[in-house]
């Protein structure tokens, strides 16, 4: 997975985010701006949410993923994939972007699977927020696309936690909505230990604790707790 220098280069605009799931609705099916809701009056906020995969429903490559809903609006959402690491380590991403990474070990930790959108374009999920020139304040954690946040991990005065992905899930308007609808995913508030504190392939089950729901009973489950 190519990592040009260009793929730190500003945060995506919402109202332009392609869609994830190819099938779920085209352009002709989306909603009418004039019909979708505004911010304030979105039936349900998924920002700083898990998004869980429902087995079975949601095929692919989101298929048993976690994502952690950076932002929703109306004119669509954005997340990040926290449980599907690559084979790529932050050592050779930095080299591939002309930075020299040495901390100890930072160095091997593994660049993850944003989602399938611009997968070329790095992403920083971090605590704490800092100040970095493409960044959104998520409360309790930042996200951050801009090269700096990188040159300041290589100084040794980067975020104490981060998770880097190249890639992201996104949604266009009306589409997450319609997917939450279908019992696509399960919703939970998310929970910052899990993203940097609990091993990947023990994400999923982890999140699913947060719901107390039992894998065995996912099927036909209730959409969001």
């Amino acid at each position: 997975m190519a990592a040009p220098a260009a793929a730190f280069a500003g945060l995506p605009r919402l109202s332009r985010l392609p869609a994830t799931k190819g099938a779920a609705m085209t352009d002709s099916h989306r909603p009418d701006a004039d019909d979708i809701p505004d911010d304030d009056e979105l039936s349900t906020d998924f920002s700083n949410q898990f998004l869980l995969a429902m087995p079975g429903v949601v095929e692919g490559s989101l298929a048993g993923t976690v994502i952690y809903i950076c932002e929703h609006t109306r004119r669509g959402a954005l997340g990040l994939v926290i449980n599907r690491p690559t084979d790529l380590t932050l050592a050779t991403l930095f080299e591939r972007i002309d930075l020299k990474l040495e901390i100890g070990p930072v160095k091997d930790e593994m660049v993850f699977f944003g989602g399938p959108v611009q997968t070329d374009r790095g992403f920083v999920l971090h605590a704490p927020a800092g100040d970095y020139t493409s960044s959104i304040n998520l409360g309790e954690l930042a996200l951050t696309t801009s090269r700096d946040v990188l040159q300041a991990v290589a100084d040794g005065n980067g975020p104490a936690r981060m998770l880097v992905t190249l890639g992201y899930a996104g949604w266009g308007a009306g589409q997450l909505e319609s997917e939450m609808a279908q019992n696509s995913w399960l919703s939970v508030g998310a929970d910052s230990h899990i993203i940097f504190d609990v091993a990947p392939e023990d994400r999923y089950p982890a999140a699913l604790k947060l719901l107390g729901v039992d894998p065995v009973m996912l099927a036909g489950g209730a959409g969001h707790a």
